[in-house]
Formats: C-alpha cells, sequence, structure tokens
C-alpha cells in the first residue's frame, strides 16, 4: 500500500500545483506588479525593482517564522484565487450551453438565425448553378469554391437552423438532432445506458473532450480576472485579450471534437446497445430506425 499511496500522493500534489498553485500564483504577481506600477508609471521597471528592495529590506522578513507564514499565506491566497476562477469557469461553460427564453438571449438565438438562413439561401443559389451533362453533376471551379466556402461560413454559425444563443449550445444540439435523424434515438434518454457499455478507450477520448472544454472555460475565467486587473493596470488587458482568444478557440474545438465523438459513438455501439436490451437480433447491421425509436421509448419508460 505504501508505494500505492505514496503515487496517489504525488499526483494529487502535481494536480494541486498545476490547477490552483501556479495560475493563482501568476494572477497574484500580475496584481502585484500593476498596484505598484498603476496606469501612469506601467512600464517603470525602476519604480518596480525599488519596491522589491524596500519589501526585502524588512526586518519581519529575516525570521524563518514570517517568511513561513509568508509562503504559506501565499499558497492559499494562490489556492483561493484559482478556486474562485473554477466556479467563475463553470459558469461560463453554463453560458456557452444555455438555451436561455430571456429577451437578449431570444435576440441572439434570432440574429444567429437571420444569418444562418441568410447563408444557407445563397448556398443554395450557388449550389443551382451546378448543371447535369452526360448525366454527372459540373460547375466551374470558381462555383465550386463559391460553394464551398459558403457552406464553411454558414457551418460556422451552426450546423442547423440555430435554436440557442451561442454556437456551443447550438453545437451540442446539432449531434442530438442528427443521432435522431439518422436513427430515430432520442440522445438524451439512450446515453446514459449507453455510456455503461462503452470500451474504456472511448470512454477515455470523451472524458479527454470533455475535460478540454472545462479547462478552456477556466482560462475564460482567468480572463474575466485580468480584465477586472486592467482597471488598476491597463496591460492586464492584454493579457485578458490572449486568455479570451485562446479560450474561444480551444473550447470550439474541445466542443466540435465531443459532440463528434457522441455521434461517433451512436454509430458504433448504438446497435450493440439495441441487441443487448432484446430490440434486434446478432446478425443485423444497421440501426434502423424503428429500432431507435422502440429503443427510446423503452428508455424513457414511456410504455
Amino acid at each position: 500500500m505504501n508505494p500505492l499511496l505514496a503515487t496517489l500522493g504525488g499526483k494529487l500534489a502535481e494536480r494541486w500545483l498545476n490547477m490552483l498553485v501556479l495560475p493563482g500564483a501568476l494572477f497574484l504577481a500580475t496584481a502585484a506588479v500593476g498596484t505598484t506600477l498603476g496606469h501612469r508609471h506601467w512600464h517603470d521597471i525602476e519604480r518596480l525593482r525599488t519596491a522589491l528592495d524596500d519589501l526585502a529590506t524588512r526586518p519581519a522578513l529575516d525570521r524563518a517564522g514570517t517568511a513561513a507564514l509568508l509562503v504559506a499565506l501565499l499558497l492559499l491566497a494562490a489556492s483561493a484565487a484559482s478556486l474562485a476562477a473554477q466556479f467563475l469557469a463553470g459558469a461560463i461553460e453554463r453560458y456557452w450551453l444555455r438555451f436561455g427564453r430571456d429577451p437578449l438571449s431570444r435576440a441572439l438565438t434570432a440574429r444567429r438565425a437571420r444569418k444562418w438562413r441568410e447563408l444557407d439561401t445563397r448556398y443554395e443559389e450557388a449550389y443551382g448553378d451546378i448543371s447535369v451533362t452526360e448525366g454527372r453533376p459540373w460547375a466551374p471551379p470558381e462555383v465550386l469554391a463559391r460553394i464551398e466556402n459558403l457552406a464553411e461560413a454558414r457551418d460556422r454559425v451552426a450546423l442547423h437552423t440555430p435554436a440557442r444563443p451561442t454556437w456551443y449550445g447550438d453545437r451540442v444540439g446539432a449531434a442530438r438532432e442528427r443521432v435522431h435523424t439518422a436513427y430515430g434515438v432520442d440522445l438524451a434518454a439512450v446515453w446514459p445506458r449507453l455510456w455503461l457499455i462503452l470500451p474504456e478507450q472511448a470512454v477515455r477520448q470523451i472524458h479527454s473532450a470533455r475535460d478540454s472544454f472545462a479547462a478552456a472555460a477556466r482560462i475564460g475565467a482567468w480572463a474575466v480576472g485580468y480584465a477586472l486587473l486592467a482597471c488598476w493596470w491597463w496591460p492586464a488587458a492584454l493579457v485578458a485579450v490572449c486568455c479570451a482568444a485562446v479560450a474561444r478557440s480551444r473550447a470550439h474545438d474541445a466542443l466540435d471534437l465531443f459532440a463528434e465523438l457522441i455521434e461517433a459513438a451512436v454509430d458504433v455501439h448504438g446497435r450493440e446497445l439495441a441487441e443487448r436490451v432484446g430490440l434486434t437480433g446478432a446478425g443485423s447491421v444497421v440501426l434502423a430506425d424503428e429500432v431507435g425509436e422502440r429503443m427510446s421509448e423503452l428508455f424513457r419508460k414511456s410504455g
């Protein structure tokens, strides 16, 4: 047991250091620099050096007990700042995935839907320029390039007509709609049961994508913290902008991968789940619509 406990203790200490202490300590150091320099002396290195020299010459810091207490307080403060960022990250995740019915959410959803329909109309018009020659579709290269660009622009807004105020919420909703269209499966009812039969590798990949999305939300939370710090030291606004850009990019990629993995899990293991609950035979190759609908009804306990 001793080697096992030592290994677990080392991993916990490493996780505590990486997730709590280091990000919080960096934020506290930036806050200390910002409050020392301020807007007027934002780049005055000599002023910062003088403040550090004055701090180092204080008699209380010569005592080992005082220094140890100061280090402990700094570690606690860094951990507290990181915990606050994690709490804010949870709120950011809910904001990204929200399905709001308030006036602002409805307005954002309507604006995204108008943009999506406009791009979809232009895509359909461009697609109509494709002609059929000798039984095969043909179009000039510039027309094909325009169709591809319009499809990419439309999909950047949403894969389906937007029903939520953010891309993130619509991406998860698109996964549910695509699964239902392909197999007649209610993903909300089937997913908890499908999760139980997924192989370990698939579970790890889905967990990894979900953790990446949560990590992006934490970076977004730090962006909020540095934006508040910019009230005292404006260069912190640059850090906030960089953090926000990184958070947005990583969250987009992570959630897109997460939704793709969910669809892939249904594609690969949906028939296996139907077989296990006795709704299809072992010789079936695909998950038919009627089987998916019966499986959804069964798991909804709808009789």
